[in-house]
């Protein structure tokens, strides 16, 4: 995608659907965050805006925020595998592949190797959106890989702690002790450590959290994005709870979110010395940008 391709001629623009048009005209196609992000959801023309998970679904939450938080969503492809966020996922306005069974980040590298070729003059951003099954569990072997050869995506886990989409089964991030319906004694084994396996297998930017504070994770989404394309593999860990199989009632799951902030979930954030430098300067041109626009205002 680009801008070109997404931005019909104005005679034809009566023929297109409205949500279409609305979507150039008024979306965050070639726009920055102060324009149409994280900040002000909802006051633009969002490129998720319907889906049809359950209420109260913090994982739907978190999805909308990683759209809104995309540098270039008209320079960005999606991957993801069967759970249920890519219920939410395939519903935005950024092309989406569906892989079988946890190997979308095989695909990814694949897919990232090949953008680099056919498009060697521009910068495509290719990020893998799982759950935790999809990702640590059945896609294991094609995440690790991914990481330790040094594929440059960005990798987004959204760990629900259960395997939500198919009855409740226990997963290998689900927590020691966990009860759920298809594992009525109780979880016995450890919750696996990702974000340790991660920084073992070569990811140079990896973040742990609880995705409560909007800003924090918009930032954080920005970072994995922007270190991927030059540095290396990133990897996002996000608490999404599932209210369902963990009977959390609706009014209580932004305080479950901030609660499992506090605990198994603490904001933890890794970088490398090479991540580092592009975080400082990328941030440091975003900063000087913005007083250059406010100068001119003024």
């Amino acid at each position: 995608m680009s801008l070109k391709y997404v931005t019909p001629a104005e005679r034809f623009k009566r023929y297109l659907p409205k949500d279409y048009v609305e979507l150039v005209d008024f979306g965050p196609f070639g726009k920055t965050q102060d324009e149409a992000g994280p900040g002000n959801m909802g006051q633009f023309k969002e490129l998720m805006e319907e889906h049809p998970m359950c209420s109260g679904c913090w994982m739907a939450y978190y999805i909308r925020l990683i759209f809104a938080s995309l540098p270039k969503p008209e320079e960005t492809v999606t991957l993801g595998t069967a759970g249920c966020g890519r219920l939410a996922i395939s519903q935005a306005a950024v092309p989406f592949i569906y892989g079988n069974y946890g190997d979308q980040n095989a695909m990814a590298s694949g897919l990232t190797r090949a953008f680099r070729i056919r498009f060697p003059d521009k910068q495509k951003d290719v990020i893998t959106i799982a759950g935790d099954g999809g990702t640590m569990d059945i896609g294991f072997s094609m995440t690790m890989h991914s990481w330790i050869r040094g594929e440059k995506f960005t990798t987004i886990m959204l760990d629900n702690e259960v395997y939500g989409n198919t009855g409740g089964q226990e997963s290998g991030m689900s927590p020691k002790g966990a009860v759920l319906k298809m594992a009525p004694l109780g979880k016995k084994g450890e919750k696996m450590p990702a974000t340790e396996l991660a920084k073992a297998a070569g990811c140079v930017y990896i973040v742990r959290m609880s995705p409560t504070n909007i800003k924090k994770a918009a930032k954080v989404i920005r970072r994995a994005i922007f270190v991927a394309r030059e540095v290396g593999p990133t990897f996002i860990h996000a608490y999404t709870s599932c209210n369902i199989e963990y009977s959390i009632p609706t009014e209580d799951v932004f305080q479950d979110a901030i609660d499992m902030g506090k605990g198994r979930f603490e904001f933890d954030e890794y970088m490398t010395d090479a991540a580092k430098e592009v975080i400082e300067r990328v941030e440091g041109e975003e900063k000087a940008a913005k007083r250059a626009k406010k100068a001119e205002a003024v």
